[in-house]
């Protein structure tokens, strides 16, 4: 009997940023998905509870005198950074769609420069968001 081929793996490609990218646009779309339906089911379920359990949430997510809690601009942070994170990845998917940045060189520099963009935009966001504290 012949061995079948094996499928190529990770031991057989070269890692590179096309393929972190690739998998960072699976994971910023899984992870927006499951956190905004948790937040929203959060949500829901305060206001269903009540006054005190509302609170609870909103306090959680906005500044008060003493500042935003640290779990607010973990989850908004981190939120913020996958959106953007995502939507460069979309757009840089577009690109590909159209037949352009196939090439070597070109689909490394988009590759990075999703990432780049990402975090200078969240920084941005952020800054102008806690801007006048």
């Amino acid at each position: 009997m012949r061995a079948r081929p094996l499928s190529p793996h990770l031991t057989i490609w070269k890692w590179g940023p096309h393929m972190l990218v690739s998998i960072l646009h699976r994971a910023t779309g899984s992870g927006m998905a499951t956190v905004g339906a948790a937040l929203l089911v959060w949500w829901l379920a305060a206001a269903a509870a009540g006054d005190a359990a509302y609170a609870a949430f909103v306090d959680l997510f906005t500044v008060d005198a003493g500042g935003l809690n640290i779990a607010g601009y973990v989850v908004g942070i981190g939120l913020t950074l996958a959106f953007f994170q995502h939507m460069a990845s979309g757009m840089r998917h577009l690109v590909l769609d159209i037949g352009a940045g196939y090439e070597l060189k070109r689909n490394k520099l988009g590759a990075i420069l999703t990432m780049v963009f990402s975090v200078l935009a969240t920084a941005a966001f952020w800054a102008f968001i806690t801007m006048g504290r």
